[in-house]
């Protein structure tokens, strides 16, 4: 089993391909989704900076 996703001050911590990985950003875009289905917010704007990857891993948790 992988180790958990490591949250600092600035958000995700992780390294990419090891901790940062197309998998658990759909995890953790899923986990989000399953919140805001019970919530009474379900809008989401999906955005990404121009770092190595960015545009992938985005349209990864917009699948």
């Amino acid at each position: 089993m992988a180790d958990p996703i490591k949250f600092g001050t600035s958000g995700w911590r992780g390294l990419i391909a090891r901790d940062f990985t197309f998998d658990r950003v759909r995890i953790a875009t899923q986990g989000i989704a399953d919140y805001l289905k019970n919530s009474e917010r379900s809008t989401v704007i999906i955005g990404h900076d121009a770092r190595f990857l960015g545009r992938d891993f985005a349209l990864a948790a917009a699948e």
